[in-house]
């Protein structure tokens, strides 16, 4: 039904409420990056609005260290829409904050915690080759 896929990524060894966290980031950074994956906005029966969703299933992987900088690896190579959280965000309180502690990650070996791909099937496939899907 759908020629892309979004897949999260999540650190096995987190917290539930961490995994909760970065997941919900994640998503919101898909959305951000591919407004074209955005379903319509939802209304209840007595025609109050809700925002719109992204439009299309959501697979979260449990995923190791390794399996993580491997999937990031592949999303670059691939050129996948991708969000990323690393580990020193929890300890900062705001976006711009956010941004300086993902900028100041090694390049070749972020402190990933956290990372979705949205791009054609066979592309985000490859790229989540090792992780499993959450229990």
């Amino acid at each position: 039904m759908f020629d892309t896929k979004i897949a999260i990524l999540v650190l096995e060894d987190l917290p539930v409420w961490q995994k909760l966290n970065v997941t919900a980031f994640l998503a919101s950074g898909i959305a951000g990056i591919a407004p074209e994956a955005m379903g319509e906005p939802y209304a209840d029966a007595a025609d109050r609005p809700y925002a719109a969703l992204l439009g299309q299933p959501i697979l979260v992987f449990a995923a190791s260290s390794e399996v993580l900088l491997r999937a990031r690896d592949q999303a670059l190579e691939r050129d996948l829409a991708r969000a990323a959280y690393v580990r020193a965000m929890f300890s900062t309180g705001y976006d711009a904050a956010n941004r300086e502690a993902f900028r100041a990650e090694p390049i070749d070996a972020p402190d990933l915690v956290g990372l979705a791909i949205r791009g054609a099937k066979k592309d985000v496939d490859k790229a989540v080759k090792g992780a499993r899907l959450h229990p």
